[in-house]
């Protein structure tokens, strides 16, 4: 949970770098690797591709919600908007190792997501890491968005 919230948080440095530099929040290619190299972890960890690309691209959809959220209001409200941002491919680096992490933990926890108690621990793990990052209500909304399909 916590690596899927801190890939979540990877949206403003990315938004901040779209914005200024004028780029498109959405980006097919880039989305379509990230959910062939996921899959290919997957198949390489022995659990279900399928389960995790439908995972990432509840993943990816969030993270570009936030992404729209953030250049509207940066748009109505250019004071607010980042001077400054990183560089786009550092934040698809960090976003490539989360991307690694949060497989690992499926494939440690593939039990516990099959499980009965998977929707309580689940809620349980998404309070406890809201709390912990301090999400306000726009990552909340996008981390239960994100999570939706874990437990099956």
């Amino acid at each position: 949970m916590d690596a899927a919230a801190q890939r979540l948080q990877v949206a403003e440095p990315v938004a901040a770098t779209k914005f200024l530099d004028g780029g498109l929040i959405e980006d097919p290619v880039r989305e379509q690797q990230v959910l062939d190299a996921v899959a290919a972890d997957a198949t390489n960890r022995a659990i279900d591709p399928g389960y995790v690309t439908t995972i990432f691209r509840d993943q990816i959809d969030a993270t570009v919600a936030i992404e729209y959220q953030r250049l509207a209001q940066w748009k109505l409200d250019p004071a607010a908007a980042p001077a400054d941002a990183p560089d786009l491919a550092s934040s698809r680096a960090t976003i490539d190792g989360l991307n690694r992490a949060m497989v690992t933990e499926m494939a440690d926890q593939w039990q516990a997501l099959h499980s009965p108690s998977c929707t309580a621990d689940l809620d349980a793990a998404t309070a406890a890491v809201a709390q912990a990052r301090a999400l306000d209500p726009l990552y909340r909304q996008a981390v239960d968005f994100a999570t939706r399909n874990y437990c099956r």
